[in-house]
């Protein structure tokens, strides 16, 4: 079972191209202050503008800098069935935990495409497999029933869920096995969907509030909603901020002024404006992270 606080890790750039100086402080970073996984080459780690060769050195990278302190959660979707198996076989060979597998994006594809699509990816490997539902960034939302007929697949063990539905694990949980994991995508609802049932966060807020991010998931665990309410409270603007324009562009500039990295993306994302700057800055020194 994945729990906790797991930052979902972004890539540092420099001059154009993947800057893995910088990724060995962001891991080590992350770690060392509480996170309980790691994601590296998600949607917050700009997977999509990164090479095949690039997205398979940063997870091997991620595996080594690591050195087995915290599972690994791999990404390794595509919108290409054939694509995500060669990703999943190959954080497989070289030792991930775990697979993260969002949903298609822009193909469309019907629930029985769905269904298919990740029943061909698990039946290829026999690493467990997160389904990643974000029908914000990939149009399609996984329903619940399709979901649940997954979940009858052995090595498909969770789902992140990045719907903002609060109501879905709930209507989930009832008909899934026991040990199924249900990880937060929305750092906004982390707290809350733990209440409805929820293991823990893949986060971006906690690429720059790591021991936040971790300590309010261990309050929880540890029954002291008092303390987790509070951590919550704290961190509310600094979610928001982060999500002022498309991420990471906000989370990256944050993490370049706590010195872990560049502010750098990679095209068609660009710098952000001065405004969500100044949000972030505010927010980092309401919280004496700066």
């Amino acid at each position: 079972m994945f729990f906790g606080s797991i930052p979902a890790v972004i890539t540092p750039f420099k001059n154009g191209e993947v800057d893995y100086s910088s990724f060995e402080k962001i891991v080590n970073h992350l770690i060392e202050n509480g996170s309980d996984g790691l994601v590296p080459c998600g949607t917050t780690g700009e997977s999509p503008t990164l090479s095949h060769e690039e997205h398979k050195k940063i997870i091997e990278e991620t595996i080594k800098i690591n050195d087995s302190r915290v599972p690994i959660i791999a990404g390794t979707g595509s919108n290409n069935t054939k694509e995500a198996i060669d990703y999943t076989k190959h954080a497989e060979s070289v030792g991930a935990n775990a697979a993260l597998v969002v949903t298609p994006y822009y193909n469309k594809p019907t629930q029985d495409g769905l269904y298919l699509h990740f029943k061909t990816i698990a039946d290829a490997v026999k690493i467990p497999i997160i389904i990643y539902n974000i029908p914000g960034r990939s149009v399609i939302d996984m329903s619940i029933e399709t979901m649940i007929r997954l979940s009858k697949i052995n090595n498909i063990i969770g789902v992140k869920d990045a719907t903002n539905d609060l109501f879905r694990p709930l209507l989930t949980a009832a008909n899934m096995k026991d040990e199924f994991c249900y990880l937060s995508g929305e750092d906004g609802t982390a707290l809350a969907f733990l209440a409805q049932g929820g293991h823990g966060c893949i986060s971006v807020t906690a690429n720059v509030a790591p021991k936040l991010c971790s300590e309010m998931q261990l309050a929880w665990r540890n029954k002291d909603m008092q303390k987790a309410q509070k951590i919550n409270l704290q961190l509310a603007k600094l979610h928001n901020s982060l999500f002022l324009e498309s991420s990471p562009g906000p989370v990256k500039h944050a993490a370049s002024l706590l010195g872990l990295c560049s502010s750098e993306t990679r095209l068609p994302l660009v710098e952000i404006n001065d405004s969500t700057k100044n949000s972030v800055f505010d927010c980092l020194k309401d919280l004496s992270l700066i």
